[in-house]
């Protein structure tokens, strides 16, 4: 049994679903007994008020019929309970119940029973006040020094402190500066009121000076008659604390100093009565509530503070004497004399568990049993111990934490595309200029073996392609049970994407024995989209822009087989020859060449070509994988289109450059537009108007502006979009391109993708440019470095928009030249894997020096040969495909 925990004295649950707050809780004589005996009085939100007289066997008991003195649902939230001297005429104690629009006071009293049920307790309604402001809290004490009876201070929402003296309301003052209420008490010593306002200090107000104060109900009169109903509210002392308050107390003990306590979100502060700072206390815990209460150390004060992590620590002044464990978050605190035993330490938290405990220990009735002694078996004990690293190390394997399979997954997901473009286009909203756009229907289908809490489903493709519907929500999925939801893909933005692919994300929970809500999981899965979904079949062009050939391993394969949907059997003139138009407008075509194992594909715009290039190598390798031909493979002689990829790259920059011209325009209009309004605004409160001087004029011109600038800023946007589409196309390419000239590995490729391609959407904050410049030259700098002074170069650790691209295509091209020399990839940091491999043969290669010093100018072509070929001689229009295929020849 642990030593800081609280010792359950007595505990009870109120209600089901009650919420409780600082003010619920009180502890007083509320009956008038004589006897010295606290008892506990709650209220809750919900308008229940209870009164308990904890009376248990022996500690630790729960609560019985007889402790529950009285029950009564009030029709309203009980804000605050408080017991005090509220009837005149006599001195005996009642009960003050604050409610959102008015104030009760009760007398409880009690009946001699007959029978063996005990006393009986009822509640006699003594007064009441509508309140006409929306009550916070409130504070009562003797105010003005008036001897026998207390009077009530209620504060409202709005900062009026409402003063009743007893059965008559007395005045209302509203408080200066006011925005939020805060806690509020009051100093019997200094006859003050002290409350922390939301500026964040405390300030006292004089009770006198509030009294002769302008009265709140006069606040409409005009001015002359403002001086002549009373003086302005002063405060009489200030205090910055720096931090909102959670509750304030004054207390007064024979044997300390009269000293008004605060406690912050982050501190805890004794004042003294003139605002002055006694000591403070810094927390390293978030406070919950407090109590001060009086100290056996003569000159000291000892108080209580509860923490949300369900701890209640005790300090002597600022020293911690004692640091217990609740079973609850306590939201009020107090200290009562119940049954004889004093300093009780009674709790409430917000949903409503009431605990009276106290501090100290229990014997221990636990008894270790006594061990048999007997002789140690050390190969049984090594045998075990073996077999137990074994299985440590086995539940340590990555492969072994993942699923292994399918079958193992608690959840499976599955999206099964449709083999047909939709009969009837399910396509809204769409931008692109087309006849028609097609959808095609993506069935999803969610498989539980175990019970699966709140499934989400989240569908995502990449823009400009859209889906009808993105996210789903499930019920609770019960185990072999199965989910499924019908969607459909179409193009949306007026661009061709830059990849065909989607992805569906569930996640879900999975309840424990040590978790009921359940361990929040993910599981996902990928689907391809069809070519058919963004362009259609249509007659080939012979003449295009860029052009590249791509090397096959097997002789070409008709267009029949491999492009089934695009051709039709009966045209034989497309079994060699293809072409596709964009839903966009642009076309591409595919030649397969009659007497070498090449495929030339061709189109006016470089990032048409992406696409088209990569179906065609998916289907060809699955065509061959179906012939089970394990020899398959591609590869790329030609040069790689740096000079046409940096044109991309420099439309793109433009484009973010033209955005932030137009962002730092539109924040000048923006000021200029406020300003000519205060302009105005002044003239026309003025009393006696002046002419406004073609204000209004000039503003109607500075709003034009602004709807001008927003539109050209939002085309700019529309644009940039697109531009970076296309450029994320166009990378995929080259990354293709590389991937082929060099013959990367899998791990070699992750990392080039990683490189030119680390963004999935690009922002003004962060751009493509300057992460990937800044990625390149990481790996000039590491993997691909020429010595090891490279390797001492240190990088810029901010990303800023850089001023021009120059050095991204410098680098780029840096690039290309150091992997045309040999260097390969790799993230290792071990000085012989930053050696240069051997140079694959055949390849020629290219003085670094010269290009290292030069940069691209436009118009020129910078191309990297490979097995000999110095360069590719792009083909003139009109020729044939043999002619093609001659003149590519070396």
């Amino acid at each position: 049994m642990s030593l800081f925990k609280a010792r359950d004295w007595w505990s009870t649950i109120l209600g089901e679903k009650e919420e409780f707050d600082q003010g619920s809780l009180c502890v007083a004589d509320v009956d008038n007994s004589g006897s010295g005996q606290d008892k506990i009085i709650v209220g809750s939100y919900m308008g229940y008020l209870r009164i308990f007289n904890p009376h248990p066997v022996k500690p630790g008991d729960g609560v019985q019929p007889e402790d529950l003195l009285l029950e009564v649902q009030l029709r309203e939230p009980i804000l605050q309970v408080e017991v005090g001297k509220f009837v005149s005429g006599t001195e005996g104690l009642h009960l003050a119940v604050l409610h959102c629009r008015k104030l009760c006071v009760y007398a409880v009293s009690a009946t001699l029973g007959n029978v063996e049920h005990g006393n009986q307790y009822q509640i006699k309604l003594m007064y009441e006040h509508n309140l006409q402001r929306t009550a916070c809290n409130m504070t009562y004490g003797p105010f003005g020094g008036v001897k026998g009876r207390d009077l009530i201070c209620i504060q409202s929402m709005d900062g009026m402190l409402m003063l009743f003296e007893q059965e008559s309301y007395a005045f209302g003052r509203f408080l200066p500066g006011f925005l939020l209420p805060g806690p509020l008490t009051y100093s019997s010593r200094t006859d003050s009121f002290i409350t922390v306002s939301s500026c964040q200090q405390v300030e006292s107000y004089k009770y006198q000076v509030l009294a002769f104060a302008t009265d709140a109900d006069e606040r409409q009169e005009t001015e002359q008659q403002k001086l002549s109903s009373g003086k302005r509210l002063a405060v009489d002392w200030v205090l910055n604390i720096g931090e909102q308050a959670l509750d304030i107390c004054v207390v007064s003990f024979n044997q300390a100093v009269s000293s008004v306590f605060v406690l912050g979100e982050r501190n805890f502060f004794c004042l003294k009565d003139n605002g002055q700072i006694r000591f403070m206390k810094k927390l390293d815990y978030s406070p919950s509530c407090f109590i001060p209460y009086c100290s056996v150390k003569e000159g000291t004060i000892n108080t209580l503070v509860g923490n949300h992590s369900k701890m209640l620590n005790v300090y002597q002044d600022v020293t911690l004497k004692w640091a217990t464990q609740l079973p609850h978050i306590p939201v009020s605190v107090k200290v009562a004399n119940l049954q004889d035993l004093k300093g009780v330490i009674v709790t409430l938290s917000d949903n409503g568990h009431l605990q009276c405990s106290y501090l100290g220990t229990d014997p221990s009735l636990f008894q270790a049993p006594r061990v048999d002694s007997r002789e140690i078996n050390y190969e049984e004990f090594d045998a075990e111990m073996k077999e137990l690293q074994k299985i440590i190390k086995e539940a340590t394997k990555t492969q072994d934490i993942l699923p292994k399979s399918k079958k193992h997954r608690d959840l499976i997901v599955t999206a099964d595309v449709s083999p047909d473009l939709d009969a009837e286009s399910q396509a809204i909203e769409s931008e692109v200029e087309a006849e028609a756009v097609p959808s095609i229907t993506v069935k999803i289908t969610i498989q539980s073996r175990v019970t699966a809490q709140k499934p989400n489903l989240a569908v995502c493709v990449q823009a400009p392609l859209a889906v009808t519907c993105d996210q789903f929500v499930f019920g609770d999925l019960e185990p072999d049970s199965s989910e499924t939801v019908v969607l459909s893909v179409f193009l949306k933005g007026n661009c061709s994407p830059s990849e065909l692919e989607g992805n569906c994300v569930v996640s879900y929970s999975t309840p424990t024995e040590l978790n009921p809500e359940g361990i929040v999981k993910v599981a996902q899965c990928n689907f391809r989209l069809p070519l058919r979904l963004i362009c259609f079949p249509a007659q080939p062009s012979k003449s295009a822009n860029h052009k590249l050939t791509i090397d096959t391993s097997k002789p070409p394969v008709s267009f029949l087989t491999i492009f089934p949907d695009f051709v039709d059997p009966s045209e034989d003139d497309q079994a060699n020859v293809l072409g596709f138009q964009f839903l966009t407008g642009s076309k591409t075509t595919i030649l397969a060449s009659k007497t070498s194992q090449r495929y030339r594909i061709q189109s006016d715009q470089l990032e048409d070509l992406w696409l088209i290039t990569k179906e065609l190598m998916l289907r060809l390798k699955e065509h061959f994988k179906k012939q089970n031909c394990k020899d398959f493979a591609c590869s790329f002689s030609g040069s790689i289109p740096l000079q046409e990829y940096f044109e991309l790259i420099d439309r793109h920059f433009e484009l973010r450059l033209n955005a932030e011209k137009f962002q730092e325009l539109l924040s000048e209009r923006a000021v200029q537009f406020r300003a000519i309004e205060r302009r105005l605004l002044t003239r026309f409160k003025d009393k006696t108007p002046a002419p406004l001087q073609h204000l209004d004029t000039l503003l109607e011109g500075t709003f034009r502006e602004v709807i001008a600038l927003a539109d050209a800023a939002e085309e700019n946007q529309a644009n940039m979009f697109q531009a970076f589409t296309k450029l994320k196309s166009a990378t995929h390419l080259v990354i293709m391109l590389i991937s082929l000239w060099q013959k990367l590995s899998t791990d070699q490729v992750a990392i080039l993708e990683a490189t030119f391609l680390p963004l999935a959407e690009d922002t003004q904050e962060l751009g493509w440019e300057e992460t990937v410049d800044a990625a390149i030259s990481y790996l000039l700098r590491t993997c691909l470095s020429k010595s090891s002074k490279e390797q001492a170069l240190t990088l810029s650790s901010q990303l800023c928009m850089p001023k021009d691209t120059s050095r991204l295509k410098k680098n780029i091209t840096l690039f290309c030249d150091r992997l045309a020399k040999g260097g390969r990839l790799s993230l290792s940091t071990d000085s012989a894997t930053q050696q240069a491999a051997v140079m694959p043969g055949g390849c020629t290669t290219i003085p670094e020096s010269d290009l290292e010093e030069r940069t691209v100018t436009p118009g020129s072509t910078t191309m990297f040969p490979n097995r000999g070929q110095i360069a590719k001689q792009k083909s003139k229009p009109g020729l044939s495909e043999d002619a093609a295929e001659e003149a590519e020849k070396p």
